[in-house]
């Protein structure tokens, strides 16, 4: 039974990985300084949640992050704490704070104990592109356009160095558009958003059009545990699903709401407004070379997933609203 500390446990990607590590008998600590449990409730039952031992800390907090590593993380770190595009933009001194130096006190931390670190980065690294449905390999990042996507480049620098110097091993991993439970925040949230409305009978409108790399998040959660198993270096590697046009999600979104005889919903769902400034299609050929073949859901089954445990949760008083619009709350 590995002893693995999980910070951000309670977000999106979060919840899911602790899932996947309770599933697979892991023993699990969440590290967050958020209190709201609604992610990893919507997806972790209730007596294996209660195996799971909660800290309530700041990644940004150098003493509290060592001590939670040096008790808890002897196994590994996975370091998912981090505020999103919107809120770096916000506020970058806070932004900066929490994912820059918050990754560094784990990067010092794991030096420490000599335990790996899964953390996560971004495809926010990358710039706009005149081929975004040109699969884009790691080396090709760089022209960032946010300051959440320049902390993440600077996290990936931090990482490398504490090898050089120190010898952690390290995986920083890139994911772009990840939907799916408990997706309620964050620059590519729209889609996730959309899938609750239409179940809901609630117009949605999604703020991007244009391609992206769409990813399943119990995907991206399973690639984040199987690198704590990686090789040892100081690793960096994109994450790939499936590579479509947020209007070609909606159509797929359609043919599920015809499948589950809500035909009546066909036309919520719309989008408008640019592409993301990030090329639509990630090259995962250096992911699959260090731990085998990633997970990598179609779209469309993606999709009908999602939409069927949004609809068991609303069925069982349980779907988290508070992303939709309030007229879409009733």
């Amino acid at each position: 039974m590995a002893s693995i500390l999980v910070t951000g446990a309670n977000g999106c990607i979060g919840a899911s990985v602790v899932k996947q590590l309770l599933d697979r008998g892991d023993r699990v600590t969440a590290f967050d300084r958020s209190t709201e449990s609604h992610r990893l409730e919507a997806v972790v039952e209730s007596d294996q949640l209660a195996q799971v031992e909660f800290i309530n800390g700041d990644v940004a907090d150098l003493d509290g992050v060592r001590q939670a590593v040096r008790s808890h993380g002897t196994d590994g770190v996975i370091h998912l704490a981090g505020m999103q595009v919107p809120s770096c933009k916000a506020d970058p001194i806070q932004g900066a704070t929490v994912n820059v130096l918050g990754t560094l006190a784990i990067l010092e931390a794991a030096a420490d104990i000599g335990c790996r670190v899964v953390y996560a980065s971004s495809a926010a690294v990358f710039g706009p592109d005149d081929e975004p449905t040109r699969p884009h390999v790691e080396s090709e990042a760089g022209d960032a356009r946010t300051h959440y996507g320049i902390f993440k480049l600077a996290n990936e620098g931090n990482a490398r160095i504490h090898h050089q110097d120190h010898g952690v091993s390290s995986v920083g991993l890139r994911p772009l558009t990840v939907y799916g439970t408990g997706r309620d925040f964050g620059m590519t949230s729209g889609p996730t958003t959309a899938m609750k409305a239409a179940l809901l009978g609630h117009p949605f409108k999604i703020g991007f059009t244009g391609p992206t790399d769409f990813q399943l998040v119990d995907d991206v959660a399973e690639i984040f545990v199987r690198c704590l198993e990686a090789p040892e270096g100081a690793h960096v590697f994109n994450v790939h699903g499936e590579t479509a046009t947020v209007e070609d999600m909606i159509r797929n979104l359609e043919d599920v709401l015809s499948e589950e005889g809500l035909s009546d919903r066909i036309g919520l769902v719309t989008c408008d407004g640019p592409n993301l400034p990030i090329p639509g299609a990630l090259d995962d050929s250096a992911l699959a070379a260090a731990i085998g073949d990633p997970p990598r859901t179609p779209l469309r089954e993606g999709l009908a997933r999602s939409f069927r445990t949004f609809a068991r949760l609303h069925a069982e008083g349980r779907l988290d609203l508070r992303d939709l619009p309030l007229e879409a709350r009733s």
